[in-house]
């Protein structure tokens, strides 16, 4: 009597009847297991294939806005801020950012941009700057120049070409002993992998009816 699996596409979207759900509850061990087994492969893909490392540099913005525009109403300083904000953005990203932290890690520019660095909270008070390497230096060392960098062009010529108002204040904040962490964390994969396992068990359960059938 041959074990047989058989799809029927009317049943799968039919509504739930009350024996789906009795077999959902009496699948308790599966999703347990499921949780289990999902999660040892989720720590497994993480020792075996890692993440890379992620450090973060802090610099401090401050529009100055009182002094800036000190009668004007709501609506134009948030426009302020926002102007000056991707003025600021592009500074951090602009070609003469990029070729001091190309120097300094002999990364290429694309490369920089599109898979190693990443701007967080671009508004005012402190500018997140991270930088993902697998070597946990290296990852420092750019974090704390693209920071260096961006400060050194909002304070040159640079600021002054694309017009950056005059009361607008960088300052680092911290670009030394950075903080270096894995860019996604164990339990993020441990959490992933579970998920990912219980939703293949619950597509067995749910979608596939075993038949056994005579030969």
């Amino acid at each position: 009597m041959p074990f047989v699996i058989r799809i029927n596409m009317t049943w799968i979207f039919s509504p739930p009847s009350l024996d789906d759900v009795i077999r959902v509850l009496k699948a308790w061990r599966f999703w347990v297991l499921g949780a289990l087994v999902g999660g040892l492969l989720g720590a497994a893909l993480f020792y075996i294939a890692p993440p890379p490392y992620r450090a973060r540099a802090r610099v401090n913005v401050d529009f100055n806005l009182e002094e800036a525009w000190p009668e004007e109403t709501d609506r134009r300083q948030f426009y302020y801020l926002e102007r000056e904000t991707r003025k600021l953005e592009e500074i951090a990203w602009s070609d003469d950012v990029m070729q001091e932290v190309r120097g300094a890690s002999g990364v290429g520019i694309s490369t920089l941009r599109d898979e190693v660095l990443l701007l967080s909270q671009p508004a005012e008070a402190g500018w997140n700057f991270y930088a993902d390497d697998n070597d946990p230096g290296k990852a420092e060392s750019i974090a704390s120049t693209w920071a260096l960098a961006f400060i050194k062009q909002a304070q040159s010529e640079l600021a002054q070409q694309i017009g950056l108002n005059a009361f607008v204040r960088v300052e680092a904040v911290q670009v030394e002993d950075l903080q270096v962490y894995r860019s996604i964390s164990q339990s993020t994969y441990l959490l992933s992998g579970s998920i990912g396992f219980l939703a293949l068990i619950g597509f067995v359960v749910l979608f596939i009816k075993p038949n056994h059938n005579q030969v």
